[in-house]
This record gives structure tokens, C-alpha cells and sequence, in this order.
């Protein structure tokens, strides 16, 4: 089993690590809107949010030596389903392989963000 850390996500505000590879999977970590140079939230749109996840996902991706491409299943969460046509047109720039996907509305989100992402990946 191999951890992954990097700089170019946000570090884990808990007891968890950003993502961990085993027996060839690379499990991610749910990751909100934190810009990771800064530890505040980016954006105040669900577009702008999105965006961000998705670069935080591309980075711990990145480190553990895949990309978007590799990615099997996606969790994601909303903070409101009214978003949901907005985020898909963020996620499908992304995920253009079509993974598997749960996507679901919460009650609340991390810092009151608006979105939440984590990924499995094919690890190579």
C-alpha cells in the first residue's frame, strides 16, 4: 500500500491521507474547492468551485502517476441538485472516458462548500 501526498492538492484537514494506492487502484479522497497554496475556499459559483476540485483531483492523480483517463468511478456530492446541469458541463471537460458515477445531494459539505468530488483510478 502507497500513500499519496502532494503540495499541489490541499492537505487533509483530518485523520486521512489524499489518497492511498493498492493492488493497482488509486482511491482518492473526497476533494472540495481548497486552493491549496491558500487553504480557502475558491469560487463562490458552482462552476468556479468545480473547477477547482477538478484541479485538486488532476494533481493527486498526477502523483500517483494517472490521469483523468484512468478514472473507473467518481463519487460526487452537491450541496444542492439545482447544480447538477452546471457541474456536469465542469465534469464532462474532465471526465471525458465516462466513468462510473454516483452523483447525490447533502445536507452540507466540508467549509459549506457547494461540491465534493472523490475518484477511483486504474493505477499503471
Amino acid at each position: 500500500m502507497k500513500t499519496i501526498q502532494t503540495s499541489n492538492a490541499p492537505a487533509a484537514i483530518g485523520p486521512y491521507s489524499q489518497a492511498k494506492v493498492v493492488n493497482g487502484f488509486v482511491f482518492a479522497s473526497g476533494q472540495i474547492p481548497l486552493n491549496p497554496a491558500t487553504g480557502e475556499v475558491e469560487g463562490t459559483t458552482i462552476e468556479a468551485q468545480a473547477e477547482q476540485v477538478m484541479k485538486n483531483v488532476g494533481a493527486i492523480l498526477k502523483e500517483a502517476g494517472v490521469g483523468f483517463e484512468n478514472v473507473v468511478k467518481t463519487t460526487c456530492f452537491l450541496a444542492e441538485m439545482a447544480d447538477f446541469a452546471a457541474f456536469n458541463s465542469v465534469y464532462e471537460k474532465y471526465f471525458t472516458g465516462k466513468p462510473a458515477r454516483s452523483c447525490v445531494a447533502v445536507k452540507q459539505l466540508p467549509k459549506n462548500v457547494l461540491v465534493e468530488v472523490e475518484v477511483i483510478a486504474a493505477a499503471e
